[in-house]
């Protein structure tokens, strides 16, 4: 019985050795089958990322980079600003109570506009002294005609005479100096009122106001009531570094371009270079005159471009062998057959002719495919 249920114990053992390999062989065959984690992946390592291959490079046209020889510009920011010599100040010389306004600010007028009234105390006394002066000077004639009558018959001395010629004399001067007043201070000798109307004195654009109605006004020891400027030509005032002032003279000419316009080219006159440095930015103020087509306004900012007197190569290619990736600029050359090399270059100026100038990464001569965007869409395909 005992050897029984040896040999039965043998028989269990040997059937569990049994089941647990055939376990572990269904296990290897599902995770054979897929049932996994899959294989590494091949990484396969490609050349330079920048050049491509085409199966037909005869449909992608060349170009040929041509010379172009440019003066070095020199680009700095600029402010619109007015010509202080152009600017007119508006003023009363009467003080007193502003009653009116004409005009305010940004209005363009014209010369003779009326801009303000003002009743002015001063008008008043300067018509009371006109009109005293009048008087005396009426009596000064009188007595002068009485003296000449009484000479002639003896009646006084030639020394009274004379007193009343220095009197009416007087008097005449009184008349005159209280007339200049009042049209000093503007007002109209026949219209004895107390109000003086201001007058613009120049035509141009107002760029200033210190007044509203009702305000007072105390003459030349008030600030200006309005400035007026003419905006046919203006500054533009530029702040260029130190170690470029090299490229800047007086009398040169430079490039404006406007945010605003940016298909208009303005050609300005450099009229001063500050004797002063800036301590603080190491910048001197260069300041150019320039015909305002009446688009300029100030306080715009513009670009100012100075070119040098020495001249550099550069290259020059169609403009739509240019291509505009990522804020940078690329054109593509052929290397070996269908190979192609993308290269970084920087763009200048538009040049007449659909071309553009190509300031670095390309020399003249060199070939280029003439439209680099259907170029770059087709590798990307």
């Amino acid at each position: 019985m005992k050897r029984t249920l040896g040999a039965y114990a043998l028989l269990t053992l040997a059937a569990a050795v049994l089941l647990a390999g055939c376990g572990a062989s269904g296990k290897a065959d599902t995770r054979a089958a897929g049932g996994g984690a899959p294989p590494p992946a091949e990484v396969i390592h490609e050349g330079n990322a920048g050049t491509a291959r085409v199966d037909h490079p005869e449909q992608f046209p060349l170009a040929t980079a041509g010379r172009y020889d440019a003066a070095p510009a020199l680009n700095v920011t600029g402010v619109v600003s007015a010509d202080v010599s152009r600017n007119v100040p508006v003023i009363s010389l009467a003080s007193g109570r502003i009653m009116e306004i004409h005009a305010r600010l940004g209005d363009t007028v014209t010369k003779g506009q009326l801009l303000l009234k003002v009743q002015s105390p001063d008008i008043s006394q300067a018509f009371s002294d006109y009109r005293q002066a009048q008087a005396d000077e009426v009596l000064a004639k009188s007595q002068l005609e009485r003296a000449k009558v009484l000479y002639e018959k003896g009646a006084i001395a030639q020394k009274d005479v004379e007193v009343a010629q220095d009197a009416e004399a007087k008097a005449a001067v009184a008349v005159e100096t209280a007339l200049n007043r009042l049209k000093i201070l503007g007002a109209d000798p026949s219209n004895p009122v107390p109000v003086v109307e201001i007058d613009a004195p120049a035509s141009g654009v107002i760029t200033d106001q210190q007044v509203t109605t009702a305000a007072g006004t105390q003459g030349l020891a008030s600030p200006n009531a309005f400035t007026i400027s003419d905006l046919s030509q203006v500054w533009i005032m530029c702040d260029v570094y130190e170690n470029d002032l090299a490229d800047v003279h007086v009398g040169e000419y430079a490039e404006i371009r406007l945010n605003a316009y940016p298909g208009r080219v303005l050609r300005a006159r450099i009229d001063n270079i500050s004797p002063i440095m800036d301590p603080n930015i190491r910048t001197a103020k260069v300041r150019l005159e320039v015909a305002n087509p009446g688009i300029l306004r100030l306080g715009m900012f513009v670009t100012a471009t100075f070119h040098g007197a020495r001249k550099e190569t550069h290259a020059m290619v169609p403009a739509t062998a240019v291509l505009h990736l990522h804020d940078r600029d690329w054109v593509y050359v052929p290397v070996d057959g269908s190979q192609f090399q993308r290269l970084e270059v920087t763009a200048g100026a538009m040049l007449p002719g659909n071309m553009q100038e190509i300031v670095s990464g390309l020399a003249p001569g060199a070939r280029v495919v003439q439209n680099a965007l259907v170029f770059q869409n087709t590798v990307e395909q």
